[in-house]
């Protein structure tokens, strides 16, 4: 077994014509399935309130309706890129898509809302699967501009399917299709895996590690213990009131998390292959990205689910109003996200330095909107800061994933997808757990300053950003 504690950048990456190369379509088929998970975390976030009345969940489960599916999918994302490069990302991607389909029909189909929360885990579990595939074929079948372009695209896509999914789940809950009214946001996704499958069949390429390594079993058992010791209380705390298995378990956090690291400096040093290698984190852009990605996306988390509870039920507005509201929002990030290659070749990192003040500048501005027009706020006089922000989040994300990347070899790009894949889904679900925390705790008190205040908490993630932006490389490959 070759050590994988040598740095990364010794593995010379194939040359370019012994690659599989992956043509529009198929760049298309993996997108598409990059989209379906990030839209499935959002989608919810506007049927709660339907799903409560239809299933009387109460709180403490509509809660674990959204984070079961959260911490599945946080908590089994390395472990998908891994298998990937173990057994073939075109069959992993298969094999997700498939099952993204099934356990999304078995969320439609929920008769009660312990079955619902046991649907969302395995689709969470489905989507870990499926997504890691999506950026290692990606990295391991393009190159050069073309690489640049896709990974752009990718950017695109996560922003515009974390936006989308609110608006999606809106127009889904009020149209109300056949009777089915919740279930839509879930029964929706069957006819899309199906024709993901067929696509994904014909134009993806198999790709795979030259030198696949076992999986990790301690590394795995621990990484899942540090997430879930995280993240589970912090989501479900608050609705179930602070108990002590929250406080047990978060002061479990940093010993598991210890341990985690522990072992695989130890199994990296005995000539092993860790679930997460020391290694990888060698490479400055891998880890100065990474560290970057996690207050970007819990502003980005905790903004998309605070905004659907304020405008629902602090303001009564409906599902459809809800989404339309960041319709400015998609629109923005969309133009941003494709301007963001020719921006990159001009002005290197420095984009994503100039996405953060835009950005800022954005949910400064919404604060403000929110503090002088609330409670008579509406989606028109949100629009200008809605699209602001957009505007600033589509210059940083997708460079940032690009950023990431930019040095991992094509042999190593399962397990380097799953960890960054792994930080951007951790940390969504801790900016819905925190933001979305410090919001319903202030609304609960009667406060109409509660949207007001997130939104600055926020700015202070944005500003955050912007400040570790300027450690990035300044070119990116």
């Amino acid at each position: 077994m070759t050590s994988t504690s040598a740095s990364p950048r010794a593995a010379a990456p194939a040359p370019a014509h012994d690659r599989p190369a992956l043509g529009p379509l198929g760049l298309f088929t993996v997108l598409l399935g990059a989209s379906l998970p990030l839209i499935d975390f959002f989608i919810v976030n506007v049927a709660l309130p339907s799903i409560d009345h239809d299933l009387a969940a109460g709180p403490a489960l509509l809660e674990l309706i959204v984070a079961g599916y959260g911490l599945s999918y946080a908590v089994l994302l390395v472990l998908g890129g891994r298998l990937g490069d173990l057994f073939g990302r075109r069959r992993l991607f298969l094999a997700g898509m498939a099952a993204f389909g099934l356990t999304s029909l078995a969320c439609g189909l929920a008769p009660d809302a312990w079955t619902l929360v046991g649907a969302r885990v395995a689709q969470g579990a489905a989507a870990a699967l499926m997504l890691p595939q999506v950026l290692a074929t990606i990295h391991s079948s393009t190159e050069g501009v073309r690489r640049a372009k896709a990974l752009s695209l990718y950017g695109a896509t996560a922003g515009l399917s974390m936006v989308a999914g609110q608006i999606l789940g809106g127009v889904l809950v009020a149209a109300d299709l056949a009777g089915s009214g919740w279930r839509a946001v879930f029964l929706v996704n069957v006819p899309v895996a199906v024709a993901g499958l067929v696509l994904a069949l014909r134009t993806v390429p198999e790709t795979r590690s030259d030198r696949p390594a076992p999986v990790d079993v301690p590394g795995t058992l621990l990484l899942a213990l540090a997430l879930i010791t995280l993240l589970a209380p912090l989501t479900e705390g608050r609705a179930a009131g602070w108990p002590v298995w929250t406080w047990v378990s978060l002061a479990v956090f940093p010993f598991a998390a210890a341990a985690f690291w522990r072992a695989e400096r130890r199994l990296d040093r005995r000539g092993g292959t860790p679930l997460v290698p020391p290694s990888l984190l060698g490479l400055v852009s891998l880890r100065r990205g990474l560290v970057l990605l996690l207050p970007l996306c819990m502003g980005f988390g905790g903004f998309m689910f605070v905004i659907a509870v304020a405008l629902q039920q602090g303001l009564g507005l409906g599902a459809v109003a809800s989404g339309l509201a960041l319709v400015p929002m998609a629109v923005a990030f969309f133009g941003a996200s494709l301007a963001g290659p020719r921006l990159v070749r001009r002005w290197g990192t420095r984009v994503v330095v100039a996405g953060g003040l835009i950005q800022g500048l954005g949910i400064a501005l919404l604060a403000v909107t929110a503090w002088r027009a609330w409670p008579d706020l509406s989606v028109g006089v949100l629009l200008p800061g809605m699209a602001i922000a957009g505007l600033g989040q589509g210059l940083q994300l997708p460079v940032i994933f690009r950023v990431i990347l930019s040095e991992v070899p094509a042999e190593r790009a399962g397990v380097g997808s799953g960890v960054m894949v792994t930080a951007q889904q951790s940390s969504l679900a801790l900016g819905v757990a925190t933001l979305g925390s410090l919001y319903l705790s202030l609304a609960a008190s009667g406060s109409d300053t509660a949207l007001p205040v997130t939104l600055l908490v926020q700015l202070a993630m944005v500003l955050l950003t912007t400040a570790l932006s300027l450690r990035l490389p300044r070119t990116v490959r």
